[in-house]
């Protein structure tokens, strides 16, 4: 069975196990700010798809080359202060040395401690139109949580 909220593909409902259909993540109104909701079938995919919601809303991922990697490790108390741990991350990638990233391969979440490799480029202003210049990723109505086997995060970011 195939639900539809607002005209996207939902979950499908196989037996007890709920599985999320195509979408990765949306973006969701926030006053002043930037929010959105990720999705995935495992932590791992959870924060792939958060990463590339943070990006898209920065650049279009459409112009970002892999031209760099790097490896990222990072530990928290709580998974959802993993997520502001893993965000916060690229942030200050980006402030620092201008790094937009498009591939995102989680390889472990564990025990609050994430290793990931990731891909991507310095800026070009040639070819990257910034879309939003975020200033902080937030706690304001952060949440981390699966449900039936669904995982799902909101996030919000101080543009």
């Amino acid at each position: 069975m195939l639900s539809s909220v607002n005209g996207w593909p939902g979950r499908i409902l196989v037996g007890l196990k709920t599985k999320v259909a195509a979408k990765k993540y949306e973006y969701i109104e926030h006053t002043a700010d930037l929010g959105f909701k990720a999705y995935g079938d495992s932590p791992e995919e959870l924060f792939t798809h958060a990463a590339e919601a943070f990006f898209e809303g920065i650049v279009s991922l459409k112009t970002v080359k892999e031209r760099i990697e790097r490896s990222v490790e990072l530990e928290a108390g709580a998974l959802d202060d993993l997520m502001v741990r893993w965000l916060h991350e690229f942030l200050y990638l980006f402030d620092t040395e201008r790094l937009i990233f498009k591939r995102f391969q989680v390889k472990l979440i564990e025990d609050n401690r994430l290793q990931a490799n990731v891909g991507g480029e310095v800026l070009d202003p040639a070819r990257h139109e910034i879309k939003a210049v975020i200033k902080a990723v937030t706690y304001h109505k952060l949440y981390v949580r699966e449900i039936r086997g669904v995982w799902e995060a909101q996030v919000i970011l101080d543009i």
